[in-house]
């Protein structure tokens, strides 16, 4: 297959660059080797990034989190539901979770939504119609790099959190344009964005590279790129070889694919009543 064989030069490219990197690099785990092409980077970020693991992962894996944890959200808000189809994974953690989809109406996925077995909502794409503090949690997926007035965006998700309310996510970085978005937002510019909006980042992880994105759209979006939407895309899994190579612990791995990735999940918090 085509797919096939693009993937193979990529990551033979790959390779033979990740090794001649590495051999310029000492095999410490300090901060400046971390990201040694973009100094202070570990300080603009580092507080925000797990020292557990470095999987690539995607919104669903911070929405499982939070639901299987102490006091899950009883009050969901899915913001910018298109089909809806998220309704389905916090019903397997909790089938009788009060959840409502709210997008706008000129969507395409939501104009292509055909399930009526939840509570769907239209509104005019800035201010959310609901009061301030109704939802315990906010789900967000795919959706900031589509919206004008991303800053305003997360004024609304603060405005109807409750106090210690949750929002949970992902967005894009490096990723060609897709479905009318206005922006790809670096994991820095969402820490600004959050923090403007009177919400607390409290996690930042990696997903899918932008390098497998950009061929995906460069190739026509074909099938055999969505096995990497679940498994570690290929530039990703050269930077875990890196990692294991040189001795890096989880967290500049982490560092290193928040840097190249296409997209990114996301956790914040609203600490107090007020937005």
């Amino acid at each position: 297959m085509v797919i096939d064989e693009v993937v193979r030069k990529v990551r033979r490219r790959l390779r033979r660059g990740g090794r001649a990197a590495r051999a310029k690099v000492a095999h410490t785990d300090v901060e400046a080797a971390a990201a040694p092409a973009t100094p202070g980077l570990w300080d603009l970020l580092g507080p925000y990034i797990p020292t557990d693991h470095a999987r690539q992962v995607n919104a669903r894996y911070y929405l499982d989190e939070v639901m299987s944890g102490q006091d899950p959200p009883r009050r969901v808000l899915d913001l910018g539901c298109g089909a809806g189809n998220s309704v389905d994974l916090f019903r397997r953690h909790d089938p009788e979770i009060d959840w409502v989809g709210v997008d706008i109406e000129d969507s395409q996925e939501a104009r292509a939504r055909r399930r009526t077995d939840a509570a769907f909502i239209a509104y005019d794409g800035v201010r959310v119609p609901f009061p301030d503090h109704t939802f315990d949690l906010v789900y967000s997926s795919q959706v900031l790099e589509h919206v004008p007035d991303p800053q305003q965006h997360l004024r609304e998700i603060a405005r109807v959190l409750r106090a210690g309310g949750v929002l949970v996510g992902s967005t894009s970085q490096l990723e060609p344009y897709h479905s009318m978005s206005y922006w790809n937002i670096t994991p820095f510019g969402f820490v600004a964005l959050a923090r403007g909006a009177g919400m607390q980042v409290r996690e930042l992880r990696p997903g899918i590279d932008g390098i497998t994105l950009t061929l995906r759209s460069f190739l026509g979006r074909p099938s055999g790129f969505d096995a990497w939407w679940e498994t570690e895309s290929p530039l990703n899994s050269e930077i875990d070889a890196w990692g294991r190579e040189t001795g890096r612990r989880a967290a500049l791995v982490n560092l290193r694919k928040l840097h190249m990735c296409g997209q990114y999940a996301f956790l914040a918090t609203r600490e107090t009543a007020d937005a």
